[in-house]
C-alpha cells in the first residue's frame, strides 16, 4: 500500500479528531452551566424519596428552590427537623421552627359500624367506586371505602386497612402527601403530630340520616362546641371541626360527644 495514502488518511483522521476536540471544548465553555455548591450540598442531605410532598418535582428541584431562597430550609416533610437543621447549617441561617405534621383519616365508620347497602364484587380500587351505585356498598357516601388506594401509594408502610377503613400510624407517617392526593373522597388531611383530639367523620348529612347509615357519625349536635372553653370547635355543614391552633387538649369535647367520634390521637 502506498505510504503516502496512509499518511494522508492518518492526517485526515487526526485533523478530524482535533477539530471535534476543539469544537467540544469551545461548546463546553460557551454552554457551561455553573452549579451552585449550596444546591449540591442541600441535595446531598435530602432523603431522595422524590415523593413530591414538598410541592416540587423531586429532591433536586427542592434543593434548587431552597438554594435560590424560593423554599424554606424545612420544606421537606420526609426529612423533618433533622434535615431542616442540616440545611440551615449549609445556608448559614438559624434553624426555623419545624412543625411535625402527620396525616389522619376523617372516618371512623368501619364495617362493624356502618350499614352495608349491598354486597360489592368488583375492582377493589377507591377511585373506581365513583362509578358504582351509591359510590360503594357502605351506606355512608362520605366515608372510607376501605379498598386501600392510599395504602398502595404509601412508601413508608404507615397505612393499614382495619375493619374496612384506612388507619394511619402517625409514628411512621412522613407527611409526604401522596395518600392525601390519592383519596377520591378527600378524607385524609394533615394535623400536628401532637394534636390531642381529632374528629373521625366527614358526613355532611343531618343527624337522622347519619345515624341511619353509621353508628359513629357526627350528628352536628354542637354539644362539643358548648363545652369547649377556648372556642376551638365549630360545626359547619353538620360536621364538627377542631382548630388545632386553639385546642388545649382538655378532652371535654370527646367526653360530651354522643357519637364518640372525637378521638384521642395521642
Amino acid at each position: 500500500m502506498d505510504i503516502q495514502i496512509i499518511l494522508i488518511a492518518a492526517a485526515i483522521v487526526g485533523g478530524t479528531g482535533l477539530f471535534i476536540g476543539l469544537f467540544l471544548g469551545v461548546a463546553g465553555e460557551k454552554f457551561n452551566v455553573e452549579v451552585d455548591e449550596k444546591e449540591l450540598a442541600i441535595a446531598a442531605v435530602l432523603p431522595g424519596n422524590n415523593c413530591g410532598g414538598c410541592g416540587y418535582a423531586g429532591c433536586d428541584a427542592l434543593a434548587k428552590a431552597i438554594a435560590n431562597g424560593e423554599a424554606p430550609a424545612g420544606a421537606c416533610p420526609v426529612g423533618g427537623a433533622p434535615v431542616a437543621a442540616k440545611i440551615s447549617d449549609i445556608l448559614g441561617v438559624e434553624t426555623e421552627e419545624y412543625k411535625h405534621m402527620v396525616a389522619f383519616v376523617k372516618c371512623g365508620g368501619g364495617c362493624s359500624k356502618t350499614k352495608q347497602n349491598y354486597n360489592y364484587y368488583g375492582v377493589e380500587d377507591c377511585k373506581f367506586l365513583e362509578f358504582v351505585p351509591s359510590g360503594g356498598a357502605k351506606a355512608c357516601n362520605y366515608g372510607c371505602t376501605g379498598f386501600g388506594s392510599c395504602k398502595k401509594v404509601c412508601e413508608f408502610g404507615a397505612i393499614d386497612i382495619v375493619d374496612g377503613i384506612a388507619v394511619i400510624d402517625k409514628e411512621r407517617c412522613k407527611a409526604c402527601g401522596k395518600c392525601v392526593l390519592e383519596c377520591p373522597k378527600s378524607l385524609i388531611e394533615f394535623v400536628p403530630y401532637e394534636a390531642r383530639y381529632i374528629v373521625q367523620c366527614s358526613s355532611k348529612d343531618f343527624g337522622k340520616a347519619v345515624k341511619t347509615s353509621c353508628s359513629v357519625g357526627c350528628i352536628g349536635c354542637k354539644l362539643c362546641t358548648r363545652v369547649c372553653e377556648v372556642d376551638a370547635i365549630t360545626v359547619e355543614n353538620n360536621i364538627a371541626y377542631i382548630d388545632q391552633k386553639k385546642c388545649i387538649g382538655c378532652g371535654k369535647c370527646a367526653e360530651k360527644c354522643p357519637s364518640k367520634i372525637i378521638k384521642n390521637n395521642i
